[in-house]
């Protein structure tokens, strides 16, 4: 026979209620009750009827996180972070791809699936601020990324701007002068390659140093190899520069590969600093300098955020805007004083 909630009350010697209120981490319990109960429970091998719960809490106890692409490092290194975030909430996490396709995010907003989950974390990538009408939805939903803003649904994101401004002053501090920039996207404004050139160019234009379209190079794809590609056609044209800011990480490791077959040396007569602080950014030879825009924090406030909506916590709270903070993080590719004179 299974073990009941008036099993472990008849042990404890409580009411079925405090076995009850001790389950579900009520805080007003005293000390002595709550491990009189949770003693009760280990020696019967209770396990709570999670199904019956959420039937009468009108709760899944799940959360849905819906990102473009887990093969890109920084969404996998995200997820990961969502996902203990939650478990530290006590709630399990359904994570789904997109493929960052516009048709395939608009499915998902209304997709019977949502019925599994409580809510909804979601990094648009396909989306734009066309779209912003189609985030009124009827769940709890927690933005993530650039692609839409004044949307009806809370927002976490990060600093692009300034911390692209930062990363590209550090590099101007320590005397270098020439900054290539690699990953751009043509056109893109609003979107995350777009506010990141806007930071690198705000910086240059602080230093007075004047911005030069021949050293950006646009790159569809955020992967080491479109990195390695732009890279190499800066070195096929004959450009001179003494640094690349790589747009991501996985670019900017990319240009270190595609410097180092060049027998370019980094950081000696080029430097090269990446944006999002992969964990491989701290291993890779050279290490790779970066910024850390605070993805821990993004995807902790995100779940806390989600949840607060959840259960009601803030529903008479408007839509919120919440940017995390940032870092730029010194390791081997760019240090911060500049080794020797060179350029290339």
């Amino acid at each position: 026979m299974a073990v009941t909630l008036h099993d472990v009350a008849r042990v404890a010697g409580v009411s079925i209620k405090t076995v009850s209120n001790v389950i579900n981490d009520y805080p007003h319990i005293r000390p002595a009750t709550r491990e009189r109960v949770e003693q009760a429970i280990a020696e019967l091998g209770y396990t709570p009827n999670l199904t019956a719960r959420n039937l009468r809490s009108g709760r899944t106890g799940a959360i849905g996180l819906a990102v473009p692409n887990l093969g890109l490092p920084y969404f996998a290194e995200l997820a990961a972070s969502v996902v203990e975030a939650a478990e530290a909430a006590g709630v399990v996490v359904l994570v789904e791809q997109t493929g960052g396709d516009r048709e395939r995010e608009l499915e998902l907003l209304r997709s019977p699936r949502r019925q599994l989950t409580d809510g909804l974390i979601f990094s648009a990538l396909g989306m734009g601020q066309a779209d912003v009408a189609t985030l009124a939805v009827a769940y709890p939903l927690v933005l993530l990324g650039e692609q839409v803003y004044d949307a009806p649904a809370d927002h976490v994101t990060m600093r692009n701007v300034e911390a692209a401004r930062a990363a590209t002053a550090y590099l101007l501090a320590s005397g270098r002068r020439r900054i290539a920039v690699v990953g751009t996207h043509d056109g893109d404004e609003g979107g995350t390659a777009g506010l990141r050139l806007r930071g690198y160019r705000e910086a240059l234009e602080a230093a007075g140093i004047s911005y030069d379209d021949a050293i950006v190079v646009p790159s569809a794809m955020w992967h080491r190899a479109g990195g390695a590609q732009a890279t190499r056609e800066l070195l096929d044209r004959g450009e001179a520069f003494d640094a690349v800011f790589g747009l991501n990480d996985t670019l900017a490791l990319g240009a270190i590969r595609a410097l180092q077959e060049a027998r370019v040396r980094v950081p000696d007569e080029v430097a090269v600093i990446g944006f999002d602080d992969l964990d491989e950014a701290e291993y890779s030879v050279p290490s790779l300098t970066t910024v850390d825009p605070g993805r821990h924090w993004i995807a902790e406030t995100a779940v806390r955020t989600l949840l607060d909506r959840v259960r009601g916590g803030a529903a008479d709270e408007a839509p919120r805007l919440m940017l995390a903070n940032f870092r730029v993080v010194e390791r081997e590719s760019a240090p911060a004083a500049r080794a020797t004179d060179g350029a290339h």
